[in-house]
């Protein structure tokens, strides 16, 4: 039979009743070609917007899986009422049918349903809570025997972690502090100059890097660079089972995993925090020259009598206690792995993510416990 392009005729009967006529090679390689695409598409949009229409597919002269798949897509996944067809094309439509998932409507959820998934959200939040306690209990178990025994402790793990943790971080949370710092005193320079208070800015740019953006920049960088890798490197140990061969040999997992981390990341993050809030400092000192010129001899001199010592010794506190939240909860997701590579990436998003928002809370709770000092 001759391969003649394929059609959609809309006709309408005596009685008043609308029927679409197809006609010609409903095949993929002639529903392919561009015209004919756009005139079947056309055909079919404008069909699907009337009711109570009959289909004649008769006059086909061919008929593949294409041409049916985009028939049966355009009557909804459902027979029309009143289809006339050869056997054969009948049986093609129905093999289309029977291997294509029918479209099912999200339903609409109910406040009961609502409220469901409301009360499994809190139960999983309440299962990583006693998750990061029973950890927590086990870190000071584990520091206790370390106190003990510290010739047996895994000071070599320590070490290794410090390297990684610290080293390492040290040019980029330079660089980040030495651009905020910049920012920092060029947007204040502009308020300042405004109303003559062009010194003021050692006192601004002093309290506020050394009190928050040094510690909090730190932070935030250590927990998507090192919070990451911790738990990556345990979540990595899940896949390959190596976890389960530490617990077939009796080897605490808690005391050669977690311990050493969380001791390398309290002595770290004290550090790179300090590192971060030189190089804010230096950033800002160079900036305040440049726009307000403010000197550099006049920054060192004035920046001991504007901002308090206990500043400093508050922005190390807090470091600490930042190093050991991004640790364990490291090494939280870490231990919760899935031993496939799906929840190895989410494990590691989520531990990114919690550890930052754990970070931004405990400083505002630090920001209204320690309010009175060193202001």
């Amino acid at each position: 039979m001759p391969d003649t392009a394929p059609t959609l005729t809309l006709q309408t009967a005596p009685d008043g009743g609308r029927h679409v006529v197809l006609a010609g090679c409903w095949s993929a390689a002639r529903l392919a070609e561009p015209l004919n695409w756009s005139g079947i598409s056309q055909g079919l949009a404008d069909a699907a917007g009337m009711r109570a229409l009959s289909w004649d597919l008769r006059p086909l002269t061919r008929l593949d899986h294409t041409g049916a798949q985009l028939m049966w897509n355009s009557w909804g996944h459902q027979w029309p009422a009143q289809v006339q067809c050869r056997p054969g094309q009948r049986a093609m439509l129905a093999r289309v049918a029977r291997f294509t998932e029918p479209v099912v409507k999200p339903a609409r959820r109910t406040a009961w349903q609502l409220f469901l998934r409301l009360g499994e959200q809190l139960w999983k939040l309440w299962d990583h809570l006693v998750g990061l306690l029973l950890l927590t209990g086990q870190l000071l178990l584990d520091a206790v025997a370390l106190l003990r025994a510290p010739r047996r402790g895994p000071w070599r793990d320590v070490s290794g972690h410090l390297f990684r943790i610290g080293a390492r971080a040290l040019p980029v949370t330079a660089l980040v502090g030495f651009t905020i710092g910049v920012v920092l005193a060029y947007l204040m320079s502009r308020q300042l100059r405004l109303f003559g208070a062009d010194t003021f800015i050692v006192n601004i740019l002093g309290l506020s890097i050394i009190r928050e953006l040094g510690p909090m920049l730190a932070a935030i960088l250590i927990a998507g660079r090192s919070g990451s890798a911790i738990t990556a490197q345990i979540g990595v140990m899940r896949v390959t089972e190596e976890l389960d061969a530490m617990r077939v040999m009796g080897i605490p997992r808690g005391y050669r995993l977690v311990l050493p981390r969380a001791i390398a990341m309290a002595i770290a993050m004290p550090l790179i925090s300090v590192w971060t809030t030189l190089a804010a400092l230096l950033g800002g000192m160079l900036a305040a020259d440049v726009v307000l010129g403010v000197t550099p001899a006049y920054f060192f001199a004035t920046l001991p009598r504007a901002v308090a010592i206990s500043n400093l010794w508050l922005a190390v506190g807090k470091s600490v206690v930042f190093g050991l939240l991004i640790a364990l909860i490291g090494c939280h997701y870490g231990l919760r792995v899935k031993p496939n590579t799906e929840s190895l990436g989410q494990g590691t998003t989520a531990s990114v993510v919690t550890a930052i928002t754990v970070v931004l809370l405990v400083d505002a709770l630090f920001a209204v416990l320690f309010k009175n000092v060193g202001l």
